[in-house]
């Protein structure tokens, strides 16, 4: 009797070895397309030249980097002082209104900073409603006749940024404050330390990595903004980029102002991932219950001096814009039949639609390929991917258009000499450099997204489903993307509406009449027409609500 070799376990090897290796090398072409851009600008930076190097190097660089450190720290500072402050009040302290302000301290975060600052603008301004009181009730006839602080300054600047940033602060904070439960403050009491001493020595050294996380995603919006910079005239090194590029013609300076903003930012990666490696340590020992946690009851001019401190930056950062933006809406409701604002709508919508598909569909991709593939390549290529959003949009526009050039530029050379016909600017001067773009930046909040949907999968779900018969495809339609509907959704609809408030990357790359609802504003606010960029400002503010609300509700029920 003779044995027959079993062969088809070792086919079965021989096919998920194939899979694993056609996942990983998709999962590379993903990170080479997404590095493109900063390849192309390491690339121009090196042989751009140096003819402009010495009044780069003199003139423009020593004042940019000096104004983006100084707006980076300042921004930074009083962001961390009032997410701190607010994130601690409403968790360790009960007073008036507390809950409603656990929910309205987020809503920050529905205001892109460049429409911020054009409502400040209105509303500080010689016509505003604040001067026009203060003249009203004090007497005054001209400007000559008193002093008011200037909001077009870095103070302005500061006070902008800052009012809608410090969420990302506040929620990091909060959720480590909530983590902590009352164990180590609880301890600290039964020695005597009071409630100040127990969060300077207890609470606040343990949140020192939430803090950092949340400092570092506001510098890195910080320096990724330019519409605030550019209306309140602070010429940081994302101004002077785009001031170099478009009004002083040298793509080669742009390129070697770009790699030195690309330092900066990866400076601030590495602080924000080496924050997260702690805070993992720092949640892992936490032991109490959330609900456990016994707050300190405010009364009297503590608890009006708690509901000021929370209701300011609210304030600052949501009902100021969301009013004044309001009132001129209300006068201009006409507007909304407008052949501009249908177009630019029409022309958000489907740029932030196609935008949420590509990067949904990448980032599916490259976290399959991390929990099926589980090679070195697919690892680097998730981390590669990520970097994305990193890289200020006035960095990735040119990166962005000097590869699409270059392409259209050949493409044109060789169908003109073979065939005698142009074949234009197929890319870089069309709306798929702006979904490219947007693609490349917003691709690991899509990532972050749907790989926290995998990891809440167990990897035995797809075993069961191939012991029953069925294919890998099988099991990927039929078990894991039913489970994964609601991060695939969260997902393409975090990157749609981050899409439609994207102004840095959008206004540097968009063809010749193509305007989107941000650029739209832009426009109208850079020639002193913020009122009639009031009702597309509101339609973004409005799209931005409902992350704030989302997270609001989270918040909720956790307390």
């Amino acid at each position: 009797m003779t044995i027959e070799p079993i062969t088809q376990p070792a086919e079965r090897i021989g096919a998920v070895k194939a899979e694993q290796s056609g996942l990983s090398a998709l999962s590379v072409m993903i990170a080479l397309t997404v590095a493109m851009p900063v390849l192309a600008i390491l690339w121009l930076a090196l042989t751009g030249g140096s003819e402009g190097l010495p009044h780069l190097l003199e003139v423009v660089l020593p004042r940019a980097a000096g104004r983006t450190i100084e707006l980076l720290v300042l921004t930074g500072f009083f962001s961390a002082l009032i997410g701190i402050v607010t994130a601690w009040l409403t968790t360790a302290c009960d007073f008036p209104l507390r809950r409603f302000f656990t929910a309205a301290l987020v809503l920050p975060l529905a205001i892109p900073g460049y429409l911020a600052a054009y409502a400040f603008g209105e509303f500080l301004d010689y016509t505003g409603p604040v001067q026009t009181g203060l003249r009203a009730a004090f007497g005054f006839k001209s400007i000559h006749d008193y002093w008011f602080p200037n909001i077009r300054t870095m103070g302005g600047a500061v006070l902008v940024l800052s009012a809608v940033l410090y969420p990302y602060i506040y929620l990091s904070c909060r959720s480590m404050f909530l983590m902590q439960g009352r164990a180590a403050a609880d301890v600290a009491r039964t020695l005597g330390a009071g409630p100040l001493k127990v969060f300077f020595r207890i609470q606040l050294p343990m949140a020192r990595p939430a803090i950092a996380v949340g400092l570092s995603l506001v510098m890195m919006e910080s320096l990724n903004d330019i519409g605030t910079v550019e209306y309140l005239g602070v010429n940081t090194l994302t101004f002077a980029i785009y001031d170099t590029w478009l009004n002083r013609g040298s793509l080669g300076a742009a390129a070697q102002l770009a790699v030195i903003l690309l330092v900066a930012a990866a400076g601030l990666i590495a602080m924000e991932r080496a924050a997260r490696r702690r805070q993992r340590y720092a949640a892992g020992k936490t032991t109490a219950i959330v609900h456990d946690a016994v707050r300190i009851h405010l009364r009297g001019w503590k608890a009006a001096a708690a509901i000021f401190i929370c209701f300011l930056p609210v304030a600052l950062g949501f009902l100021i814009p969301v009013l004044v933006l309001g009132d001129y809406a209300l006068h201009r409701l006409d507007h909304l039949a407008d052949r501009k604002l249908v177009s630019a709508l029409l022309t958000t919508l489907s740029v932030a639609g196609l935008t949420a598909f590509f990067a949904v569909t990448l980032g599916f991709i490259l976290s399959y390929a991390g929990r099926i593939a589980r090679t070195p390549a697919a690892r680097l290529s998730g981390r590669l991917a990520s970097l994305g959003y990193a890289v200020p949009g006035t960095v990735l526009a040119l990166g962005v258009l000097l590869p699409f050039a270059a392409f259209d530029n050949a493409l044109d050379g060789l169908m003109r000499g073979w065939f005698g016909i142009s074949t234009g600017l197929l890319l870089s001067g069309t709306g798929f450099a702006i979904v490219y773009a947007l693609t490349v930046r917003f691709l690991t909040m899509a990532e972050g997204n749907i790989h926290s949907g995998f990891q809440k999968l167990s990897p035995h779900l797809d075993m069961a489903a191939r012991t029953l018969g069925r294919t890998r495809l099988q099991a990927l339609v039929s078990v894991l993307l039913p489970n994964l509907r609601p991060a695939l959704l969260t997902a393409g609809l975090m990157v749609f509406i981050e899409t439609l408030k994207e102004l840095s990357a959008t206004i540097l790359l968009r063809p010749f009449n193509f305007n989107t609802l941000a650029t739209l504003v832009y426009e109208n606010a850079s020639r002193a027409r913020v009122e009639d960029a009031s009702i597309a400002a509101l339609i973004i503010i409005l799209a931005g609500l409902i992350p704030a609300i989302l997270v609001s509700r989270s918040l909720d029920r956790r307390v």
